[in-house]
């Protein structure tokens, strides 16, 4: 699954476009090192968003194609 759409579906950024614009701008990592909207997500990396005063760092549990408002914060694991 693409990261723009990954960051959607789990919730993590509320618009597949915010997300996109916030690959496109740099703000997020994945695995230390900044990547593409169209970076393929896979179980185990490690996703850090830099948007607003604190970053968001997440590690990716599941990757599923739909999710509903309960299930989306079951798909990563926060850190730190």
């Amino acid at each position: 699954m693409r990261l723009d759409k990954y960051l959607k579906i789990s919730r993590i950024i509320k618009r597949r476009t915010v997300a996109n614009e916030a690959c496109d701008a740099g703000r997020v990592l994945v695995n230390d090192k900044v990547e593409r909207a169209s970076y393929a997500v896979k179980v185990g990396d490690v996703i850090e968003v830099q948007l607003g005063a604190k970053p968001l760092k997440v590690e990716v549990v599941s990757i599923n194609e739909y999710a509903k408002k309960e299930e989306a914060p079951l798909m990563y694991k926060v850190l730190q």
